[in-house]
This record gives C-alpha cells, sequence and structure tokens, in this order.
C-alpha cells in the first residue's frame, strides 16, 4: 500500500541503496530487510559472518516500519495455553525469550544510539466488564511469571489516564510501552551495515532453493549463492516458500494519525504517555507521537480487501474513544500486513539442511521478531537450545485451501460479534 505513513513523513528521505546485479556469495543471504532479518545479520555480520540482505522494496518497508509503534509483552497467546502445550519448563524458556527480546530491544538502541521516541507505559482497556475480569487473571499470570509493577484500574481510575468514557477498566503495565517504529528500523539497517554486512534495496527475491546444502537465491537481476539461507519476509514473502505461506496469513491492519493537536491537548488526552490497546481478539491500539498527534489503529481486515479511503474507514472508531477530536484533520492513513498464524505463536524453524526461518508474530512484531532474529543467529552459530524450544511451536496449516481466506473472514466475523459482547 502507498498511503501517506505518518513514520515516512516524520523523517528526512535516506538515500537508496542498491539493488542487487551479478553473482555474489556470502556466508549468510538474509530475505527481508526488517526487524527479523536485520536483527539476525547484525548479530551474525558482528561475529564476522559475511551477511547479504535483500530487500523488495526499503529497509522497514513492511510491518517494520508502518505498525503501531507497542512495545508488547510476551505472546498474543496466553501463558496459560503455552504451559498447556510446551509444559512448565517450556513455558518458562518462551518466557524468558520474550523478556530477552525487550531487554535486546533496549540494548541495540543504547549501543547503536538509536533514538526512535521510547517511552515506557502501557495500558490494556476494557470495553466490557468480562474484559475486565479477564485483565485481572492475566495480572495474576503476569505475578506467576515474577513480572510485578502492574496495576488493574476501574474506571475512574481509567479515565485518569485516558480521556475517554468508552472504557470500563484497564490494566496498566509499566515496563511496556511504545516507539517510532521506522526510526527503529533505519537503525537497526545502520548497524548492520556499520558491521560490514550488505543491504540490496529493490531486489525482489524470485526464486529460493530451501533445500540445497549451499542454497541459491535469485532475483530479478542477480543471484546470491550462501551457506545459510534466512527468510525473514513475514507477511511480504507471498507464495516463495509455499510451506511458510500455508501457515500465516497476511492480515491488513490500519493506522490514522491526526494534525498536531498542540501539547496540552495531546497531553490531556493521554496524560501519563502510554500506548493503548483494548483488550478484544481484534483490538483497536492508540498512542500520542512524539510531535503531539494521535495516532489510531485497528479495525483488521481478513478478506484481502481493503478500504478505499482509509481516513473514512478508521475515524469513527477514532471518535468513539475521543468524541471531542470532531474537529481535529487527519494528516496521514495508511496500512499494511501483518503476520498471523492459526495459534497466534510465531512460528521459527529450519527448512531443508541450511535454510532458516521466522514468521507469523501476530501483532507482538515490535518486540519479538528481532529477538527471533537472534535466535536463528544462534542456531547458525551453532547454539540450538533456544531456537528448538521455540520451534516446537509448529502452526497448523490454516484450514480451506482456496477456501481459506473467506473461511478465517467467517471465523474473525464471529470474534468481532464476540468483542461487542463480552
Amino acid at each position: 500500500m502507498q498511503e501517506p505513513n505518518f513514520y515516512i513523513a516524520s523523517l528526512s528521505d535516506a538515500a537508496p541503496r542498491a539493488a542487487l546485479e551479478g553473482e555474489i556469495s556470502a556466508d549468510i543471504c538474509v530475505v527481508g530487510a526488517g526487524y527479523t532479518g536485520l536483527s539476525t545479520a547484525l548479530d551474525l555480520a558482528e561475529q564476522g559472518f559475511s551477511v547479504v540482505v535483500l530487500e523488495a522494496e526499503r529497509v522497514g518497508f513492511g510491518a517494520s516500519g508502518r505498525n503501531g509503534g507497542q512495545i508488547c509483552t510476551a505472546f498474543s497467546k496466553d501463558m496459560d495455553w503455552i504451559e498447556a502445550r510446551a509444559g512448565r519448563d517450556g513455558a518458562r524458556m518462551a518466557w524468558d525469550v520474550a523478556m530477552a527480546g525487550r531487554a535486546l530491544l533496549l540494548e541495540r538502541l543504547e549501543r547503536y544510539g538509536i533514538d526512535c521516541d521510547l517511552q515506557w507505559g502501557y495500558l490494556h482497556v476494557a470495553l466490557k466488564e468480562r474484559a475486565q475480569r479477564e485483565m485481572q487473571s492475566y495480572a495474576e499470570t503476569l505475578d506467576r511469571y515474577g513480572y510485578s509493577g502492574c496495576q488493574v484500574l476501574d474506571k475512574a481510575a481509567t479515565s485518569q489516564r485516558v480521556a475517554s468514557d468508552r472504557f470500563v477498566g484497564s490494566l496498566y503495565e509499566p515496563l511496556a510501552g511504545h516507539l517510532h517504529p521506522l526510526k527503529y528500523a533505519r537503525g537497526l539497517g545502520r548497524a548492520v551495515e556499520a558491521a560490514g554486512a550488505r543491504i540490496f534495496e529493490h531486489s525482489p527475491v524470485i526464486f529460493a532453493d530451501i533445500n540445497a546444502a549451499e542454497p541459491v537465491v535469485r532475483t530479478i537481476r542477480g543471484s546470491v549463492r550462501a551457506k545459510h539461507l534466512v527468510l525473514a519476509g513475514n507477511a511480504y514473502l507471498g507464495r516463495l516458500v509455499p510451506y511458510l505461506a500455508n501457515r500465516i496469513m497476511p492480515v491488513g491492519s490500519y493506522i490514522v494519525a491526526t494534525e498536531p493537536l498542540g501539547q496540552n491537548r495531546a497531553d490531556a488526552l493521554i496524560p501519563g504517555n502510554e500506548a493503548v490497546c483494548t483488550w478484544a481478539f481484534i483490538p483497536e491500539y492508540f498512542r500520542r507521537s512524539a510531535d503531539g498527534r494521535m495516532l489510531y489503529g485497528g479495525r483488521a481486515t481478513y478478506s484481502g480487501w481493503a478500504p478505499r479511503d482509509l481516513g473514512a474507514y478508521m475515524r469513527p472508531r477514532m471518535l468513539e474513544s475521543f468524541p471531542q477530536l470532531g474537529d481535529t484533520a487527519l494528516e496521514h492513513a495508511w496500512g499494511g500486513h501483518i503476520g498471523i498464524t492459526v495459534e497466534r505463536m510465531p512460528h521459527i524453524g529450519r527448512l531443508g539442511p541450511s535454510s532458516f526461518f521466522a514468521h507469523g508474530f501476530s501483532g507482538q512484531g515490535v518486540v519479538l521478531s528481532a529477538m527471533y532474529g537472534r535466535l536463528m543467529a544462534e542456531a547458525i552459530a551453532g547454539r540450538l537450545e533456544r531456537f528448538d524450544a521455540m520451534a516446537g511451536f509448529k502452526p497448523v496449516i490454516f484450514p480451506g485451501g482456496p477456501l481459506r481466506t473467506p473461511l478465517l473472514t467467517l471465523g474473525m466475523l464471529f470474534y468481532r460479534l464476540r468483542d461487542s459482547l463480552r
């Protein structure tokens, strides 16, 4: 999609990198210059591997550069489900991996001097009493895993943090938050190149020999022969590898940005400057930008259909939460795809002897995608414990074959109805 993306508009235009021309070789070929691919490339380049990154568009073009910027905790799937699936030890490993992802984010922002408007504080807000009860249970689960400091807030306390009458309560997390996602992606790209890796933009991959001991990857005008291949295109990988395409679904997600509101008005909407997300299967999410706009996202589509007028599509939801913004112009409206799995757990693994992949972060990609990139780098370097643990969460194929999109759309209609009643 080519809607005017606020994140792009807020930055000076970066000089484009060259496209791949001719035949080259490397230890590692990474497909995709989002958080996952850049994270893998950075770790391996710093260990002395020769690394080539191929990007079909620009660094951060996909979900990494157009998402809501929300730094979330753990996984989209709750820890009770993970524990039932993997046992206590497996669940603890998964939790530790997720927490290591947050630590990795902080480490890299500091180490590489990436200024991306980082802000701590996160509110899950409830639209119904049942959701409020579920958040209380979730807070108890977090406490069981040693994640302390969360507060369950009633309607009055919630209205002090979010200037809206829509929400009956909330759960506050001090150790989640938000950032400018494209600044983060571009910062990782600079760090990757400083470590000695090469990034080629406008180099879409048209063929990947995933079963070879030394995979060959072809673009329109060049090719890379590598000792290891990393597939990190997520929802933008298309049908390049059918095995992967059948296990994730690209889901459309949309965001609008208002005109600058002025500091006093912006502060009044969310006084603590937290990221906010509704407690729902199909959530809405919103936050303030560093220059005092309201960024409001959600209203996911599962059918492949995209609204022709994103502003008209999103504005009613924003006004339902903040009717006081009725006189405010929308300056930006954009969308893109995230990758989800059936179980809403990320999918990581190996294809053939030398090809690795990670995808399907299901709305938690700001933290998890870079961490899963690190897991692939660890596996390539011979450290398999965390990679193997997370590879144990194997998603099922989306049901329905050629009917999977309409079936998923019908399923999402059920969840929209359930959200409205809970």
